[in-house]
Order: C-alpha cells, then sequence, then structure tokens
C-alpha cells in the first residue's frame, strides 16, 4: 500500500486525491502552460492545490491557474519526464526580476584585474547577484 501524501511533500506515482486540483500556469502565445517547479533537492516537479485560497497563499492572487483532475495532471506532465507532483506547498521563492539586457562584461571601477572582467552588474532595475568583497 501506497504511503499517504502529506502536504507539502512530492509525491511519487501514488494517486492524486479525488476531486479538482488547482495548478498554477503561466499565459503563452498558444495558450496556458503549466508552472514546473523544483524541490529543495532539484528534482522537477509539478504543483497542485487543493483550494484557491491555498493556491493565492503561496503564489499570489496574480497567479495565473487551471483547474484539472489528477489524471489530467500527470498526463500532462508526464510527456515532460517529470513524474512528481507536490500538494499543496506552503513555502515558495518568488520568481527572479526580470532585468533589461545585460552586458556581456562590464569592468567595476577600482577592482579590474588584469585579463579578468567581471560580469555586468549594478544595472538599473537589477540587484546585484555577486558579493562585494572587503
Amino acid at each position: 500500500m501506497a504511503a499517504p501524501l502529506q502536504d507539502g511533500d512530492p509525491a511519487s506515482r501514488d494517486a492524486l486525491p479525488p476531486g479538482p486540483l488547482y495548478v498554477p500556469v503561466r499565459r503563452g502565445p498558444h495558450g496556458d502552460v503549466t508552472r514546473l517547479f523544483r524541490t529543495a533537492t532539484g528534482a522537477r516537479t509539478a504543483v497542485a492545490f487543493t483550494s484557491v485560497a491555498r493556491l493565492t497563499s503561496a503564489l499570489g492572487a496574480d497567479q495565473a491557474w487551471v483547474r484539472l483532475a489528477g489524471p489530467a495532471l500527470r498526463a500532462l506532465i508526464r510527456p515532460l519526464g517529470v513524474a512528481a507532483v507536490t500538494l499543496d506547498p506552503q513555502l515558495t521563492a518568488p520568481a527572479p526580476e526580470r532585468c533589461g539586457e545585460v552586458p556581456p562584461t562590464r569592468r567595476v571601477p577600482g577592482r579590474d584585474v588584469p585579463g579578468r572582467d567581471v560580469p555586468g552588474r549594478d544595472l538599473p532595475g537589477c540587484r546585484s547577484a555577486v558579493a562585494e568583497r572587503p
């Protein structure tokens, strides 16, 4: 017998609970696309919620979603090589900020090292991903 699903744990190939699931999607030019996430170990997983309230609590009110049955969700992710479905996760990381086009390299004033370019940073509207050294 399969172990019961627990909140926030990726399900293996076990059956999902009966009833509708609310699945986050992103809007694409040809329709909605199921969003895939990563588990703490880096494995790809689909995410489903048992209520709209749980979905908006975890991902925010602006997150687009569709209502699907468990078998339909599995059929959508199977061709992508994804088997896990995480049910009702409570913690999610925010989406990364989108910045303008980043130049291939940029010299950092006062820190130039001959022959070494530093990736672009400190661009307007972007947070620096490079830690400052003392």
